[in-house]
């Protein structure tokens, strides 16, 4: 069996005598990037070697129709700062070298870096800044703003990718970003859909955006969701906004209508005076909290009786009724999974962690290119819904025949 050659390690002399001119961290940076150019540049003159077919000086390049014909020099940006390279070039300018290619003039993983910054919710200016601190490299605005419209290629594609047939939970809800549109910034609403399929995978469906959160807006989005290849949806988990429901079964007369909980704690907190809120609270946890639907009508009850105060909070639950309680019917174990909108409510904070830099942005492109960015780090870290097994039994039982009509074979 042959070894693998291995790499001949930098002697401990040759690194004494390179640092003998300095050891301070710029010396040795200084001396990085003297290293980082040899080696380039002795890379490049091996592509043209290879492509040429003979070496420097060779006599059998004597009339081979093709020669070395000097350098065009050019600076590359990286980690390592910027450093001046000589590219050699052959006189039929056919040479085309791929450690750093023409027009390259960033090291591979620069751009990346760049994206990461936006990504985390840093401004053109503050990205300048930090590279300029950290790399001694001068990025101007129209570069940075070149590779961070690249993204918008990709997150158009991924808005228009297919989904998945059947998912058991889909999660709709808004959050609000200040953006300008047609002259003048104002708070727009960014309509996010966050799917769970069969697998008990979490995954965002798609951003959209409008003037106002509406009931006829969603009717478009749901069409949309319909019309890139989901079938069906066992669960929708909404807030109270008026028409919802309705414009979901339009489009998925199947799907149930979970109301999200939270949303309905905040509507009835809106009749209470700051004195109670607490104990309104937890006087209205034990409905949501109940075993079965009869103990939540009890507890519903209790609670009429203990605030006539308030009565409007007991008719707001009541004329919600039907649309509160289809979480009593999954496992206990994944109620929480369902009764509340807080999975997509979780994204919204994390979201919103990264806009609050922004005063507001220029455009919703500008807005929906950072919050793809900013959906890709966090939708890398989601991992399976706990105790989704539970989940899948039961919708096993419940409506595998829609699984199977939406062409999914279990």
């Amino acid at each position: 069996m042959k070894t693998q050659k291995q790499d001949k390690p930098i002697s401990d002399e040759l690194i004494d005598e390179l640092l003998k001119k300095g050891r301070t961290a710029d010396d040795v940076n200084g001396l990085l990037k003297q290293i980082t150019k040899a080696v380039l540049e002795r890379a490049l003159r091996g592509e043209l070697t290879e492509h040429l077919g003979y070496v420097k000086h060779d006599p059998a390049g004597d009339n081979s129709g093709n020669s070395r014909n000097g350098v065009t020099r050019k600076t590359l940006k990286g980690d390592f700062g910027e450093i001046e390279l000589e590219t050699p070039r052959d006189r039929n300018g056919e040479f085309e070298p791929q450690i750093i290619q023409k027009n390259q003039t960033r090291w591979t993983g620069f751009d990346d870096k760049i994206l990461s910054m936006y990504a985390r919710g840093m401004t053109t200016r503050e990205i300048q800044g930090h590279l300029e601190e950290m790399y001694q490299i001068q990025v101007s605005p129209s570069l940075i703003s070149e590779i961070t419209d690249g993204v918008m290629e990709q997150a158009r594609a991924w808005q228009n990718r297919p989904l998945e047939a059947f998912y058991g939970v889909v999660f709709l809800d808004a959050l609000y970003v200040k953006m300008r549109h047609e002259g003048r910034v104002e708070n727009r609403a960014v309509y996010v859909a966050l799917g769970i399929n069969l697998e008990g995978r979490k995954d965002v469906l798609g951003l959209w955006t409008s003037a106002s959160e509406g009931a006829k807006f969603w009717l478009n989005v749901l069409t949309e969701l319909r019309n890139r290849g989901v079938r069906d949806i066992y669960l929708v988990c909404v807030d109270g906004l008026k028409g919802f429901p309705q414009a979901i079964e339009s489009i998925y007369p199947k799907a149930q209508v979970q109301l999200c909980i939270v949303h309905m704690v905040r509507a009835s907190l809106n009749y209470v005076t700051w004195q109670d809120r607490k104990k309104v609270v937890a006087d209205l946890k034990p409905i949501y909290r109940a075993v079965t639907v009869d103990e939540a009508e009890r507890q519903l009850s209790e609670f009429e009786t203990k605030w006539p105060k308030y009565p409007a909070i007991a008719r707001l639950w009541r004329e919600q009724w039907e649309r509160v309680i289809p979480f009593f019917a999954f496992p206990e174990e994944v109620r929480k999974v369902v009764y509340t909108t807080n999975a997509v409510e979780s994204l919204h904070m994390s979201l919103r962690k990264i806009i609050k830099t922004r005063g507001s942005f220029p455009s919703e492109e500008a807005a929906l290119k950072l919050l793809y960015l900013a959906l890709a780090k966090v939708v890398a870290k989601w991992e399976t819904v706990q105790n989704w097994k539970q989940m899948l039994n039961y919708l096993d039982t419940i409506c595998s025949d829609r699984i199977r009509e939406a062409g999914i074979r279990q």
